[in-house]
């Protein structure tokens, strides 16, 4: 169970692992060359809500997370390319014009056109289609909430069966086994102990916090609110309803995240348990080069201040002591 709380958090990149440490405002990567040297890269990272107060409010900052995220993932999986001397393809004629035209990069260019096919396809899979579904079962259901819980269904076996199959790749094993080396790492500082691969190694691979966990949030969030339309409405306002209602399922789903990762009660371990186990699908256990790669991550987001040397100094802030405001609050919750 962990000692402390932190928000200090990531995702793995090619052959390596990104962190970021909120309370440092500082991102880092760090990857593994072929030669086998580490190399690191760091830079600050603001929050939206130090210059825009209205950014960090609850549901509100779900939000803006869940966007900067998408932004950050794309740029870090390009920048780990880089780092890794990875050569990139020649820009087609079309990028170089559509970039001279735009006044930006061609990598630039790329990135947010990979970004935006990506979203709208990830939008039609996982609630235009459900939704289409849904619309075409209301001439045989006459129940507006068993449409809507159908509509559910269908989204999670889409998500689920997404899940599979891209766990059964093999060209992304090795990411999801840095993956499980960036849960390792976090798991192991929270809870207390010096951040070094072989004490990394003995703990799970699984994070209540991680993004495949949000992701399952999402899905059974947006069942419980698109339940409150009913079977009346037609096709083209039910599908405009699921684009109008992502912002607030990603708001709560955030919170709702955040909530589990904090609290350590009976509720809290019940309610996080189908997310946990969906982490078996996108992790994998890491090796222990793997687990030297996430700690320099890990090292370099937090300024070294958490290195093994340093094991047993005091641990200011970003990780925090429970206290019993903190167990009170968790033990009203259920």
């Amino acid at each position: 169970m962990p000692s402390k709380y932190t928000d200090i958090g990531g995702q793995a990149v090619l052959e390596g692992v990104m962190m970021r440490s909120p309370a440092d405002e500082k991102m880092a990567i760090a990857v593994r060359r072929e030669s086998g040297q580490i190399v690191v890269e760091s830079e600050p990272v603001a929050a939206l809500s130090k210059k825009h107060k209205w950014m960090g409010w609850p549901v509100v900052r779900g939000v803006v997370n869940f966007v900067s995220m998408l932004k950050i993932g794309y740029q870090t999986i390009s920048k780990s390319s880089a780092m890794l001397g990875l050569e990139e393809e020649e820009p087609s004629r079309f990028e170089k014009w559509l970039a001279a035209k735009l006044g930006k990069s061609t990598e630039a260019v790329v990135m947010g056109a990979a970004m935006v096919v990506a979203m709208v396809l990830a939008v039609g899979l996982f609630f235009l289609l459900p939704a289409f579904v849904a619309q075409l079962l209301k001439r045989f259901i006459a129940s507006a909430v068993a449409v809507n819980l159908v509509e559910g269904a269908v989204r999670m076996v889409i998500f689920i069966g997404y899940m599979l199959a891209v766990s059964a790749m093999k060209e992304i094993r090795r990411t999801f086994m840095y993956h499980g080396a960036e849960h390792k790492t976090i798991a192991c500082f929270e809870a207390g102990e010096a951040l070094t691969p072989q004490n990394a190694r003995k703990y799970p691979r699984q994070h209540p916090r991680c993004g495949t966990a949000f992701l399952l949030i999402v899905m059974v969030v947006s069942i419980l609110i698109f339940s409150v339309f009913g079977i009346n409405i037609n096709m083209w306002t039910r599908l405009a309803s699921r684009l109008l209602l992502l912002p607030v399922v990603a708001g709560v789903s955030y919170e709702l995240l955040k909530w589990l990762g904090h609290c350590d009660n009976l509720l809290a371990r019940a309610l996080r348990a189908p997310g946990m186990w969906l982490q078996n699908l996108t992790t994998r256990e890491p090796d222990e080069g793997m687990l030297e790669v996430a700690i320099c991550a890990f090292n370099a987001c937090t300024n070294g201040r958490y290195a093994a040397a340093d094991a047993d100094a005091e641990r200011p802030e970003p990780a925090r002591e429970k206290t019993a405001q903190d167990a009170d609050a968790c033990a009203q919750s259920v």
